[in-house]
């Protein structure tokens, strides 16, 4: 009778000052239940009175009491103890009547109701959403107050704020559970479903799906999941299934899409684990299969082309998902067989008119190449596991002798020889006998694609992705010296330094590895030593510009002429310094041996040491200064290596004083190599310095020559206008002319020879006579005289009778 009362006096609306009176007068009351039923009445009715707006005075009121209301709202769901089918319909009546706030028809006197989202904001200060969800243990076996509560829930779900309260209390799984229900009306899934989905959207979506990833939640519980599998297969495996007794499938448009979604189940199915026993025992893998094969031309009662097509493209893309989670299932249904005779159609001349129609089939029109695209995806997905029974089955079956063809500039082709390429990579990477298969055709296709143009790199297209399947496909090459031999032979080496000469950061690492495998053939050293780049440039020139450019990248101390500036850190970048002292296990490798596979330091020493340090052409002072630190790489990073030896000692430990010691003994030795090769840098450049300055002077003189040769010709051009203009000036040179020759004849006179005389009389020219004279011929009758006198003999001269009689004639 009081509780009677009490509902009598505020069924307007509860005041907010009054608030936790009530609860404590509900929560008392309660517990009255168990012993008389007659308190479910009136606790139902205070409850719905919580579902009015409350009544406050002042409009500070909501601030102030906002603490109190909270905990008498979360107190709400505790209620739901409360062994009362009304009592916890009216709880979730009244939390629904929140956000269907209607105004009371009378006021109480001095009150005004509290603004409409009011209780709704308390309710999530209070995480009244959480105790509501626990409160689902409670009705699991009575659907109606469970449906209510439910209703409650996905009103609550709105917000986000309740999203995650519902969160703390894996409300996504225990709201999962119940959808194995019985519900006639349907209400269970709907609005079990749309929580799950408000759940997805406001909260981590990464924890919703953990918790429903559990077994206890997996509608595979009831079957749900299994007759999806066996549907979306049902056409293509021919076994009778008492879940499929009197179904019927046709072959209309809404039929094919409902396929298409069977199919992208299955490929949702193919993500979860907990998923695969049942894909493995319902025969996905044959239904899959099924469409590795041409179509054939369609029946009256069959699937037009354009459909089989669709689903054969779709159907090969979820096989590229499901094939390497079910390997025995792959491998029982010859799959490897089926796909490359699939390909060997796909590659052959028959006629074929693809329709790409769908998603799968972009760029196949009128070709094979979404089929071939396709089922490369599926050959590359199970090469990738590195399953010794897929790859020597696939061997077997001549996967190795497979076409490729030269780069196109075409998206889908390219996709197709890069996963070809990959597949080749694989099969053969640690099988002598594979590689000397792949050897002369494999080894004329990748000389193909290292040839390409690097422009094409960013095309966009995939060339990238094409050039790196390239050099992850020399794998095939490298360790079978008979390819090896024959990729030498092929100038592949000066492709490779072509490609290097680019300096692509991404490209630099991998090629510099491969460069450094094939090394261990000694015809390679002399390939790399051979090859000459742009301007001449040699490969070792190349290496030490590498060298440079990644020390500057790493922040490496050096002088303005590239010394070492830091002698007790030589090689140690910025960030290397900044890292502070960590012990580390001895299993743990530090900072400094990480840093050795972080750039490509390592490998450029490794190639400069197979060239050797002495004797490299094409090399300035810069070049050697450089290459004297390069030498040394492995004496300073041992150097480091003691630096954190010393480091970590001192962090943790006291070194006694024989450890102490040797410590400073090592310090000193790393240190003294630092010296060392600075003093040697130096040298480089003075010697280099007085190299270039001695050059200079001989550059000097033989420009003073050129001078002094031209004044000379310009004095004497000025000689010959004198003699030319001034007659006196002409017959002084012409003095001095006469002059220089008598002085220049013998003093001895000749015995008995003809002289000559050097002047030409009436001469009229103003220019001296040259050194070329022209001597008159003997006269005949001096024959006898002087030069007549000769050691020669007398020569005969024999005539031949017919000559004679010739003669005569004449």
């Amino acid at each position: 009778k009081v509780l009677k009362k009490v509902v009598k006096s505020f069924e307007n609306g509860l005041p907010l000052k009054d608030l936790a009176q009530i609860m404590d007068i509900l929560n008392l009351s309660a517990e009255k239940v168990k012993e008389d039923e007659a308190f479910i009445e009136p606790i139902c009715e205070l409850i719905k009175l919580c579902g009015l707006p409350f009544q406050k005075k002042k409009l500070s009121d909501e601030v102030n009491y906002s603490v109190t209301v909270s905990k008498c709202i979360a107190q709400l769901g505790c209620l739901m103890r409360v062994p009362s089918s009304q009592v916890r319909i009216q709880i979730c009546k009244s939390i629904i009547g929140f956000y269907k706030m209607e105004l009371p028809k009378k006021l109480l006197p001095g009150y005004q109701p509290t603004s409409a989202n009011y209780k709704i904001q308390m309710a999530e200060l209070g995480g009244l959403a959480e105790t509501l969800v626990l409160s689902l243990a409670l009705v699991e076996n009575k659907l109606t107050e469970k449906l209510w509560v439910l209703k409650a829930l996905q009103h609550l779900s709105t917000s986000g704020v309740n999203c995650r309260h519902m969160m703390k209390a894996q409300a996504a799984s225990r709201i999962c559970l119940y959808l194995n229900g019985t519900d006639p009306s349907g209400q269970l899934v709907f609005r079990s479903s749309e929580i799950l989905w408000n759940l997805l959207e406001s909260t981590s979506k990464k924890e919703v799906v953990n918790e429903l990833s559990s077994l206890e939640c997996k509608p595979k519980e009831c079957g749900f999941t299994m007759l999806l599998i066996v549907l979306a297969t049902f056409t293509e495996v021919k076994i009778p299934n008492p879940l499929l007794k009197g179904l019927k499938f046709t072959y209309s448009h809404e039929d094919f899409e409902m396929k298409k979604l069977l199919f992208n189940i299955i490929g949702i199915f193919s993500k979860d684990p907990h998923a695969l026993q049942l894909l493995s025992e319902n025969d996905v893998m044959p239904a899959l299969l099924y469409y590795v094969k041409p179509h054939k031309k369609p029946g009256l009662h069959d699937w037009s082309a354009a459909q089989y097509e669709e689903l054969q493209l779709h159907a090969i893309a979820i096989l590229a998902s499901v094939a390497p989670l079910l390997v025995d299932k792959y491998l029982s249904c010859q799959a490897n067989t089926l796909l490359l005779v699939f390909l060997e159609w796909c590659i052959g001349q028959d006629p074929f008119f693809g329709q790409g129609n769908s998603f799968h089939g972009t760029g196949g029109r009128g070709s094979k190449l979404a089929q071939m695209r396709y089922s490369l995806r599926v050959l590359k997905s199970v090469v990738s596991l590195y399953d010794d029974a897929v790859n020597v089955n696939l061997c077997d079956q001549g996967a190795i002798e497979c076409g490729i063809s030269k780069p196109v500039d075409d998206a889908i082709v390219l996709e197709i020889q890069a996963n070809t390429l990959f597949i080749l990579s694989a099969l053969c990477e640690n099988d002598v006998h594979r590689k000397e298969l792949f050897r002369y055709d494999g080894v004329d296709l990748l000389i193909s694609f290292i040839q390409m143009d690097p422009k094409k790199l960013h095309s966009g297209l995939g060339h990238n992705r094409l050039l790196f399947s390239a050099l992850d496909c020399l794998s095939c090459v490298i360790g079978c010296y008979i390819a090896e031999d024959y990729f030498l032979e092929k100038q592949g080496i000066f492709f490779l330094l072509d490609l290097l000469a680019f300096k692509q950061k991404n490209l630099c690492n991998i090629i510099l590895g491969i460069l450094s495998e094939f090394c261990d053939n000694p015809k390679t050293v002399i390939h790399i030593s051979t090859w000459r780049g742009e301007n001449d440039q040699t490969a070792a020139k190349l290496l030490i510009q590498l060298w440079r450019q990644e020390e500057m990248d790493l922040g490496v101390q050096r002088d303005r002429y590239g010394r070492i500036a830091d002698v007790k850190s030589p090689i140690a970048g910025s960030f290397q310094k900044e890292q502070e002292v960590v012990p580390v296990p001895s299993g743990c490798p530090s900072f400094a041996i990480v840093e050795i596979s972080e750039n490509i330091r390592a490998k450029l020493y490794s190639l400069l040491c197979k060239l050797g340090f002495d004797n490299l052409p094409g090399l300035s002072a810069k070049d050697f200064v450089t290459l004297a630190i390069i030498r040394r790489y492995i004496d300073f990073k041992v150097g480091e290596v003691w630096s954190e030896v010393c480091a970590e000692l001192k962090e943790e430990f006291r070194p006694t004083g024989s450890d102490e010691e040797i410590l400073k003994v090592i310090s000193e030795v790393s240190e003294n190599v630092g010296k060392m090769v600075t003093a040697y840098q130096t040298e480089v450049l003075e010697n280099h310095h007085h190299q270039e300055i001695h050059e200079e002077k001989k550059t000097y003189t033989r420009i003073r020559a050129v001078h002094k040769q031209k004044e000379m010709a310009k004095k004497s051009w000025e000689d010959f206008l004198t003699r030319t203009s001034n007659y006196e000036a002409l017959k002084k040179a012409k003095r001095l002319q006469e002059k220089s020759i008598e002085a220049s004849k013998s003093k001895l006179k000749t015995q008995n020879g003809a002289f000559h005389s050097t002047d030409i009389k009436g001469l009229g020219t103003t220019v001296g006579s040259g050194r070329l004279v022209t001597v008159e011929s003997t006269p005949y009758h001096l024959v006898e005289g002087p030069l007549a006198a000769t050691d020669l003999p007398p020569k005969k001269i024999s005539f031949s009778e017919g000559t004679l009689k010739k003669n005569k004639k004449s």
